[in-house]
C-alpha cells in the first residue's frame, strides 16, 4: 500500500510522541496523505521494550492514539485535535524495537463534536502488528492550551519531505 503525501503535520518541542526536545519521547514525524490519512514514522528505542526486542503494548496504544487523533487535522487544519474518549486495540504480532515503523490513522465517522477513527501499526514487511479503533472529541488548540504554545512550540518540522510513503 502506498500513500501519496500532501503535507507534513506540525510537531512540538516537548510532546512525548512528537517532541523534538523530549529525550525519552518517540520523536515521531507525521504526514497527511491526499486521501486524508495521518501517517506516522518512528523508530522505537530499546528503552521502550517490554520483552527483549519487543515494544511495550502501551507504546503501541500511545502512537495509535496520537495518529488517529491527528487525522482530524487533515479535515479541519493544524489547530484541530482529537482528545481520546475511547480506544480499543487488537494486538496481532510483536512490534520490534530499533526499526522504523509506520502508523496509519483515519477518520471513519465524523459526527460533529465527536469523531471515530481507526489505525494500524505496520511492520517493516508491511504486515499489520496492531490495529485500533476509537472515539475522540474535537478540540481546537485554543481549547487545550494558550497562544504562547502555538507561537513557540507548535511548528512544521524540518527535514525530509516525502512524495509517497509505502507500507
Amino acid at each position: 500500500m502506498e500513500f501519496k503525501i500532501k503535507d507534513k503535520q506540525n510537531i512540538s518541542k516537548c510532546c512525548f510522541v512528537c517532541g523534538v526536545q523530549n529525550t525519552i519521547g518517540l520523536k515521531a514525524r507525521f504526514y497527511e496523505s491526499v486521501d486524508g490519512e495521518s501517517i506516522a514514522l518512528f523508530t522505537p528505542k530499546s528503552e521502550l521494550q517490554s520483552y527483549p526486542g519487543v515494544m511495550h503494548g502501551g507504546i503501541s496504544a500511545t502512537i495509535l492514539d496520537e495518529t488517529i487523533g491527528r487525522a482530524i487535522m487533515n479535515m479541519y487544519g493544524q489547530d484541530s485535535f482529537g482528545v481520546t474518549i475511547e480506544l480499543n486495540l487488537r494486538y496481532k504480532k510483536p512490534v520490534p524495537t530499533e526499526v522504523e515503523l509506520k502508523v496509519v490513522g483515519r477518520i471513519t465517522n465524523d459526527k460533529g463534536r465527536i469523531f471515530e477513527g481507526s489505525g494500524e501499526i505496520y511492520l517493516p514487511d508491511g504486515t499489520v502488528a496492531v490495529s485500533a479503533k476509537g472515539k475522540f472529541m474535537k478540540r481546537s488548540l485554543s481549547q487545550i492550551t494558550d497562544k504562547e504554545f502555538a507561537k513557540d512550540e507548535w511548528f512544521k518540522p524540518e527535514g525530509k519531505d516525502f512524495e509517497t510513503i509505502k507500507v
